[in-house]
């Protein structure tokens, strides 16, 4: 029986402004997305059945029954199979571990079958379209509406996990309490063309922001301590967390560089998710 891999590579928000939300509860976005040389990855067998294995670093604790959204997204595509999933990103990080996850196995399920997956990813969570896409892209609305970004300059950075879980709902919920009902401003309509990582740092700092990141310190207070580190490493050019958190990432100038500060934040903080990596 034909197996398909696939790679579930990290999701970082470069930025991501929470601009609204809809009558029946979705929260509006709008985020640039770019996705990391490390990952997850999942083999994949079609089946008359859906079955989830995990193994890898980060396979402790992850559920193996249907509220996974690999198998979510087996069901949403009506298409049953095993699944072996070697799980190397940390759980609730910010990351899209799951998402990216759910879309490898659209991926592969697509490729197995031969059938090309319409509309409507974005009712298995937020990340999941900008995850099949797996490409840099601008994300807008609920995580439908994607628009590519087009000649952004790969990124050397380090990406740092605390070793705490981050409910999504839970930072919502907190941002909900901070902002009295008010949102914030969405990106640019035109972005600059972004052709080096000072271009990139420099448009990050000056014109977007993390809404969630306030918030996710308030109930992590350690994402805080993560952010300090990581702006103290030598040469690096923007520092900031994704998503919900409580993975924080820092861009550097340079993969030599992105790399000897991870080693130094590796030793210092043995039990944090510490690693270098390449975002494009």
């Amino acid at each position: 029986m034909t197996a398909v891999e696939a790679f579930a590579p990290a999701k970082i928000n470069l930025s991501l402004h929470v601009t609204g939300q809809r009558a029946d509860g979705y929260h509006l976005l709008d985020s640039l997305v770019v996705f990391a040389n490390v990952g997850d990855r999942l083999t994949v067998k079609l089946t008359g059945y859906s079955r989830l294995t995990v193994n890898g670093p980060k396979a402790a604790g992850v559920p193996t029954g249907p509220e996974n959204l690999v198998l979510k997204a087996a069901s949403w595509a009506g298409v049953p199979a095993t699944f072996k999933l070697e799980k190397n990103l940390p759980a609730a990080a910010g990351i899209g571990g799951g998402s990216s996850d759910a879309a490898a196995a659209l991926r592969a399920l697509s490729a197995l079958t031969r059938t090309e997956f319409g509309t409507g990813m974005e009712a298995l969570g937020a990340d999941v379209p900008a995850c099949f896409f797996g490409r840099a892209c601008r994300m807008r609305g609920i995580g439908e509406q994607l628009n590519p970004m087009h000649g952004l300059p790969g990124l050397p950075v380090v990406l740092v996990n605390p070793g705490v879980e981050v409910a999504t709902p839970d930072v919502f919920k907190s941002l909900a309490r901070s902002q009295a009902g008010e949102f914030g401003s969405p990106m640019p309509e035109h972005l600059p063309e972004l052709s080096s990582v000072d271009d990139v740092a420099a448009f990050l700092s000056k014109e977007t922001r993390n809404d969630l990141e306030t918030p996710a310190i308030a109930l992590q207070p350690v994402i805080g301590k993560v952010l300090d580190k990581l702006a103290s490493q030598s040469g690096a050019e923007l520092v900031r967390m994704s998503g919900s958190g409580a993975t924080c990432f820092a861009l550097f100038r340079d993969m030599q560089a992105a790399e000897s500060a991870a080693l130094v934040l590796g030793a210092q903080n043995q039990d944090w998710w510490v690693q270098p990596a390449w975002l494009a």
